[in-house]
């Protein structure tokens, strides 16, 4: 594993892609049911952000934390410059509470500010959250207040208020992921049929 992440690192390999090529290029089983297989094959980014120490492998005797930063901040650059495109776009954040919103965060007021110098706003999208804790109807209003535990909810306060409050919009999809993602994409395949039919 060492070897791999530091031979990704020195391509300027994101840690997303070095893992979506090694699975199709070692023929992995069950590849077929990878995300980054997929975003590899499709030629599409799949970016993996590495909290170090969160992780089994960051208390291996040979690991390389300095490669594990260099191909994870490689996809942070990536996934900015994909979040650099969102305006008129649609983020999703699927049951990360912390490291998700705080990333998309980061990146979206870098892409910010670059389109502010360039004379552009990013601020005409929509923003969803798939989680399973109970938010009130007029969550769009902003978090409760910090006596309220909820308050330190990120996906809440970042993703569906703070970032979309010059102009975009948000939702909130609360329950399992195996009911509520499929059913996501059933609605997509069936608006993309119905457009195509029309």
């Amino acid at each position: 594993m060492n070897e791999f992440i530091a031979a990704a690192a020195e391509r300027g390999e994101g840690l997303g892609e070095a893992v979506g090529r090694v699975i199709e290029e070692e023929q992995l089983p069950r590849r077929e049911l990878s995300l980054a297989a997929a975003g590899w094959r499709a030629n599409v980014p799949i970016t993996s952000h590495v909290g170090v120490g969160s992780d089994i492998i960051h208390a291996h005797a040979n690991c390389n934390g300095a490669a594990l930063g260099a191909a994870s901040y490689t996809d942070f650059l990536l996934f900015t410059q994909t979040i650099s495109q969102l305006d008129g776009g649609v983020y999703l954040n699927i049951g990360s509470a912390v490291t998700g919103p705080e990333v998309y965060l980061k990146a979206l007021s870098m892409a910010r500010n670059v389109a502010r110098q360039e004379g552009r706003e990013i601020r005409m999208f929509t923003t969803a959250v798939f989680d399973l804790s109970d938010l009130p109807p007029n969550f769009r209003q902003g978090p409760p207040g910090k006596e309220h535990p909820m308050y330190y909810y990120r996906p809440w306060k970042t993703i569906l208020v703070r970032t979309v409050a010059d102009g975009g919009q948000s939702y909130y999809f609360a329950g399992d992921h195996q009911a509520t993602i499929p059913s996501l994409w059933r609605d997509c395949v069936a608006a993309m049929e119905k457009r195509s039919a029309a």
